[in-house]
């Protein structure tokens, strides 16, 4: 829940929208990151109900948005891991220029509600309860996933994690997984582990710790710029921080 007043969240709006204020409502298609699922749902309802514009999501894992921005038909912004532009034919579908970096998250470790919370507050520690787990879920085909695979190679294990890696598909697998006894351990971002029938075990130790960073970024053939620009400079807003950081992610302050 976020704790905005709606008097708060209407003039933070109001401060957006005013320039668009006689722009004809708009459909706005966007490529979100699955981790973007809480924040961006929140306060893509608050913005459909004061622009009048509605909003489309299709939230995926870097690979999954790398193909919709490239394959996937026309949409009108992305609000995507950094990784998604670094591909070069998804940053092309791109605007030239400058993105705007939206919110942070790093990497944590969760467990099944009740189950005893292992040692990960160092990196030997984290190491341990990662070869002792039985079983551990993560998306290796996202780029948090990706972070994951290295920090386990930085550790040295690497071939012994393998065999233990239950592979999801979504944020809500991950979930799933492990309040089912599917997995023993969540490994993911800890804004997703943040979810009923998990405990967060804690983040990764600091020397360890990875951000995935979502930044936001109008199409370059999108025929709604102005609808799209108002919804990304609503996300940069304090009200939209407020939510963000409820959300179990970091804003980028501005």
């Amino acid at each position: 829940m976020s704790s905005l007043t709606p008097a708060a969240s209407v003039l933070g709006l109001a401060l957006v929208l005013s320039p668009i204020a006689n722009v004809q409502a708009a459909e706005l298609q966007i490529l979100a990151g699955g981790a973007m699922t809480g924040p961006l749902r929140e306060l893509g309802a608050q913005f459909e109900r004061a622009s009048g514009h509605k909003l489309v999501f299709r939230f995926g894992t870097t690979p999954e948005l790398i193909k919709l921005a490239t394959t996937g038909g026309p949409f009108d912004l992305g609000v995507v891991p950094r990784e998604v532009l670094k591909d070069a034919t998804a940053r092309a579908r791109f605007a030239a220029g400058p993105t705007t970096d939206i919110a942070r998250v790093g990497l944590g470790v969760a467990v099944r509600s009740g189950a005893p919370k292992p040692d990960v507050g160092t990196s030997e520690a984290l190491k341990q309860t990662l070869l002792k787990a039985q079983s551990i879920a993560t998306i290796p085909a996202s780029a948090a996933g990706a972070q994951v695979l290295r920090v386990f190679e930085s550790l040295g294990i690497s071939e012994a994690m393998k065999a233990k890696t239950k592979v999801q598909t979504g944020p809500a697998q991950i979930v799933e997984a492990v309040t089912k006894g599917e997995a023993e351990l969540g490994v993911f971002l800890i804004n997703v582990l943040t979810a009923p029938g998990l405990d967060v075990v804690g983040p990764f130790p600091a020397e360890l710790q990875q951000d995935v960073v979502f930044t936001a970024s109008v199409a370059a053939n999108t025929k709604e710029a102005e609808a799209a620009e108002a919804f990304i400079t609503y996300l940069t807003t304090s009200t939209a921080a407020a939510v963000i950081k409820a959300k179990g992610m970091e804003p980028f302050l501005r």
